[in-house]
């Protein structure tokens, strides 16, 4: 087991979540980073675990096909050796005897950096829950109405 200071209380996991859209044979897999508030390694797992079955369910999409989504599994579970604040250290990794090549690689330039990408939707199936899209029609409709 790695060390855990004595005053732990924040673990971080990645927890996978798979998405079957009924009709399509692709299927959609999330691997989710999540901050877990326990005080043991064990307590940590098992939350993670709740948190991953909370998000599991079934519902449609607009077209009517069926969506479930099902937790898989942890790919990620460890302990956050810092408080949270401003600064604080969430993950560490460790490297040994790396050529300057190498590392230069590790580099993302500010422009290629994910938050700040286009939002763009990718050509995944549709796994949009068909209640949540209607509802937010409906309010952007509303709203349209009462701003003429």
């Amino acid at each position: 087991m790695s060390y855990i200071p004595p005053n732990a209380r924040w673990y971080i996991t990645e927890l996978i979540e798979e998405i079957i859209v009924e009709g399509d044979k692709r299927n959609v897999v999330h691997k989710n980073l999540i901050l877990v508030r326990a005080t043991s390694p064990e307590q940590a797992y098992d939350r993670a675990c709740e948190l991953g079955k909370q998000n599991e369910m079934v519902f449609h999409n607009p077209a009517g096909a069926k969506i479930s989504i099902r937790f898989r599994g942890i790919a990620y579970l460890d302990v956050v050796h810092d408080e949270l604040e401003d600064g604080a250290e969430l993950l560490f990794a460790e490297l040994v005897g790396v050529p300057e090549v190498d590392i230069l690689k590790l580099l993302v330039p500010r422009d290629r950096l994910t938050v700040f990408q286009p939002v763009e939707r990718s050509a995944v199936p549709d796994y949009s829950c068909k209640e949540i899209v209607e509802e937010a029609n409906e309010i952007t409709r509303l709203s349209s109405e009462a701003n003429t």
